[in-house]
């Protein structure tokens, strides 16, 4: 297989997107994840414009990288300073990494109208810096930072940027589509041109999203030649976003003749993006390639039934490469087979044309009409079942609950009231919280801790709200909560709908303590033999 590097610059261009910012702890972890996965590159800051990334780098150096490759980023010396009094170049020393990476202007427009300079002076700044880094001990990437579009209004300037960087000693010379603005056709032809005319250096893709081919251009400068692929884990960045690693690894890895990571660690692929999403605290989107928890879920029936007899027959490739996992998905179109294992989940006696099976099917029909969704709530799901199936007892009985919200100072508080009843004792509880779901939860675990103390270890971790349908007045709309819960090995989630929010976060919140509870009776069950 042929070699393709990979560089990652979630910590540097990645950075640069809306909402995302790092912690110097952050980058650390973020480095730690990146490189077990076995990401070649690391592009870590810009120690010259950041002081937090100045700290990385000394703090870093304490950690052991197995495999991966530290990079700072910065960029060529400016038009009016030498080399070895320019404060960017000397941050980067400081930085202490074995490689730096250097952009630098190829589009004439840029040079003559953005840093103001000539044509000419530009290609000295960049063979001046590379020389000066060189000559430092560093071993250097030069970002020809927007060549495609100076490629395509100067070719023969463009050329000449590269031909300076190679000149000053680059190791890898970086084709950038700065704008994300080519197609993957016009980023081929370009790449096997500047091959045939600069010979044997190393070329490098550094791609944006901005017209969503980041990944498609990537693999086309691939395929023409390219043997070092730029981009961020999960593809977020300024704008569009940056080429998406994620999905071009797994594309290039298992489709195409390249190795992009070790391939015994391509099955780290899905767990280390969700290490990253949590620590750049992003959600992964269920669609994205490989990763996604769509990636590999199945709702209609006849996809099911394929699937389940061969399943190349609707995958692509078998989840287990890249370290997902398949997924049928509950609904009145699944088919019965999927909801038929559900139901033996709970009765493994059930049979397949049963009445029992028919009146499930009917009522998650029903369930399914009023706005609920099973896919993502297979613990309400399981409820559903032990109900029609008469294995359902409440742990409890609601007297009453009552919600109410003040202001104290300039803060918001709301404060729950709940009064249950467990067996022939009543307990009534109050508590604060920070909103009327957090009051409520807080309020009836303290009432029902006492009886079922396996409740402390239980706590709420996600809690998503969707308007179902616009009525004339809109706050009349119907609305359904997914609660995600979770204890110290397991998570589940839970659904209620209503046409008030409250009684919507009430009926999914006490489905949740239900569920707990019925695993542990389960579980204790099954202790006892």
């Amino acid at each position: 297989m042929i070699k393709v590097e990979v560089f990652d610059t979630t910590l540097r261009d990645g950075a640069q997107a809306r909402g995302i910012s790092f912690s110097v702890k952050d980058k650390i972890a973020v480095t730690q994840a990146l490189d077990a996965f076995g990401i070649d590159y690391i592009e870590a800051g810009n120690p010259g414009s950041n002081p937090k990334d100045l700290e990385f780098f000394e703090l870093v150096k304490s950690v052991e990288l197995k495999h991966s490759k530290l990079v700072a980023f910065g960029s060529t010396r400016r038009k009016d300073v030498a080399p070895e009094e320019d404060q960017n170049l000397i941050s980067l020393l400081q930085a202490g990494t074995e490689y730096v990476s250097i952009f630098g202007k190829s589009w004439d427009f840029h040079v003559t109208d953005i840093i103001k300079t000539t044509l000419e002076n530009n290609l000295e700044m960049i063979k001046d810096t590379l020389l000066f880094l060189k000559s430092k001990g560093k071993k250097v990437i030069f970002d020809a930072e927007h060549f495609f579009d100076g490629y395509k209004n100067n070719p023969e300037y463009a050329l000449e940027a590269l031909k300076a960087a190679k000149d000053g000693g680059a190791e890898i010379l970086t084709l950038c589509d700065t704008n994300g603005g080519c197609f993957p056709e016009e980023i081929s032809r370009i790449t096997k041109e500047v091959k045939e005319k600069l010979g044997d250096i190393k070329i490098g893709i550094h791609a944006h999203n901005d017209m969503g081919f980041g990944v498609a251009n990537s693999i086309a400068a691939v395929e023409a030649g390219a043997l070092q692929v730029q981009g961020t884990f999960l593809g977020y960045g300024e704008r569009c976003g940056n080429a998406n690693l994620s999905t071009i690894i797994a594309n290039l890895q298992l489709k195409k003749d390249y190795e992009l990571v070790p391939r015994e660690k391509l099955g780290l692929l899905t767990s280390t993006a969700r290490i990253i999403a949590e620590i750049s605290n992003i959600t992964i989107e269920d669609s994205m390639p490989y990763i996604g928890k769509n990636a590999f879920a199945h709702k209609g029936g006849m996809h099911i039934d394929g699937v389940s007899k061969a399943s190349h027959s609707f995958e692509h490739i078998n989840p287990e490469l890249v370290g997902n996992e398949r997924e049928f998905l509950l609904s009145e179109v699944s088919g019965r087979s999927t909801i038929l294992e559900e139901i033996r989940r709970v009765d493994k006696d059930i049979q397949r044309d049963s009445e029992a099976t028919a009146g499930i099917i009917e009522r998650l029909k029903e369930l399914e009409y009023q706005g609920y969704q099973f896919e993502g709530a297979k613990a309400t799901f399981e409820l559903v079942i032990r109900k029609y199936l008469g294995k359902y007892k409440p742990f409890f009985d609601l007297v009453y609950f009552d919600v109410k919200g003040n202001y104290i100072g300039k803060k918001y508080y709301s404060t729950a009231v709940v009064k249950v009843k467990v067996k022939d004792q009543i307990e009534l509880t109050v508590a604060e919280g920070d909103g009327p779901v957090n009051a409520l939860d807080q309020a009836l675990r303290i009432a029902l801790e006492r009886f079922y103390p396996e409740l402390k270890e239980m706590h709420l971790i996600d809690y998503k709200v969707r308007v179902l349908k616009g009525e004339e007045n809109a706050t009349a709309s119907k609305v359904r909560v997914l609660i995600e819960s979770a204890d110290a090995k397991n998570s589940w989630t839970t659904i209620g709908v209503s046409t008030d929010i409250i009684e919507a976060s009430w009926i999914a919140l006490v489905d949740s303590i239900e569920y707990k509870l019925i695993q542990e009776t389960l579980k204790r069950l099954e202790d006892f033999g």
